[in-house]
């Protein structure tokens, strides 16, 4: 069989220095042909441009793909899978790819993505390697701009989750396989310290917390992490995901089942759902859709009023495309209300 090619999604929020990180990368690749995906928006250009000045052999200018048609979480079908697809189909052969991800992007989804049937069996997750900016958590911020992130989030017309950005945070720590904590050099011994202490008590079991300067690290310890993440979600669970863990039946609770039928429009549905969350105490809503103009199924969850929607997989040959979803409510909610503003 012939290996898989491996690929390090790279997260962070704004600023905390991904791109420098994978500049120093490409300048010290050893010798590995690296091809770079670059999610991005707002100020469209701006990361591949400083990259593709890089000038080295490793990443050359027609190796840099940019999907700047917004958050990667959210486009996952219509971007993602087909970007992967012609790399995967080039004459020359890659021995790394490389995904540096938007500050907003929900890393879960990105690397479920790897276990679609056209891409599983020919590429893996390495790792996820998750940039924090250590001068801005000693401040008591998730990053040094937190209004460039809030702006760049009212600029993606195609961001379906509404996560507040400590959520965001703890989801690119759930997700990582090593942790940057980056700034070193902006902060005293005893400041950095202090930062590491408080941080590393947030990793998921086997996440490794390496202090940097500058986004400069060796490249043997960024690649070859040999994770298989895309093989390893239930150890990498979102907020959502553990908050949807904790929910269970009860006397106090009802669960019902929404069927809504085939196809969908996916804004109208998300709309509705939003509409109905608002109108009604739900706690949770979950499930799955079938889109119209796609192949893939819509995942659907919602905790509170936070509602996130992705394209999970493709849908399989002779599965049912259907769309449904799953309600849960203290005893007392109105069902028949809810179901009528759900099937609009």
């Amino acid at each position: 069989m012939t290996p898989k090619i491996p690929a390090t999604v790279i997260t962070g929020f704004l600023g905390a220095g991904k791109t420098t990180l994978i500049r120093n990368l490409l300048q010290n690749a050893g010798g590995r042909k690296i091809a770079l995906i670059i999610n991005e928006f707002g100020d469209v250009g701006v990361d591949s441009e400083i990259l593709k000045g890089c000038g080295q052999e490793a990443c050359k200018e027609d190796d840099i793909i940019e999907l700047a048609n917004g958050c990667i979480c959210c486009t996952v079908a219509d971007d993602f899978v087909p970007t992967m697809n012609k790399l995967l189909n080039r004459a020359t052969p890659l021995d790394h790819i490389i995904i540096e991800t938007s500050g907003l992007a929900l890393p879960q989804p990105l690397v479920r993505a790897f276990n679609w049937p056209d891409i599983k069996s020919r590429v893996t997750v390495d790792g996820v390697i998750t940039i924090v900016d250590a001068k801005a958590l000693s401040e008591g911020r998730f990053a040094d701009d937190e209004e460039a992130i809030a702006a760049q989030r009212a600029a993606d017309p195609n961001v379906d989750h509404e996560n507040p950005i400590q959520e965001l945070f703890n989801d690119q720590l759930n997700s990582a396989d090593l942790v940057l904590l980056n700034k070193a050099d902006l902060l005293s011994a005893d400041k950095m310290q202090a930062v590491n202490d408080a941080l590393k008590p947030q990793l998921r079991k086997g996440a490794s917390l390496v202090q940097t300067s500058q986004g400069i690290i060796d490249a043997a310890i960024l690649l070859g992490q040999k994770a298989s993440a895309e093989d390893d979600m239930h150890n990498r669970l979102s907020t959502h995901e553990q908050e949807g863990e904790t929910q269970h039946d009860h006397d106090d609770f009802v669960t019902f089942i929404v069927e809504l039928g085939g196809e969908q429009n996916k804004d109208e549905l998300l709309k509705r759902i939003a509409s109905t969350i608002e109108t009604h105490d739900i706690l949770r809503v979950k499930g799955f859709a079938s889109v119209a103009g796609s192949n893939a199924r819509l995942l659907i969850q919602a905790v509170g009023p936070r509602l996130n929607a992705y394209f999970d997989r493709p849908w399989n040959a002779g599965e049912s495309k259907r769309t449904q979803l799953v309600v849960i409510g203290e005893k007392m909610i109105n069902q028949a209300a809810i179901t009528k503003l759900l099937l609009g």
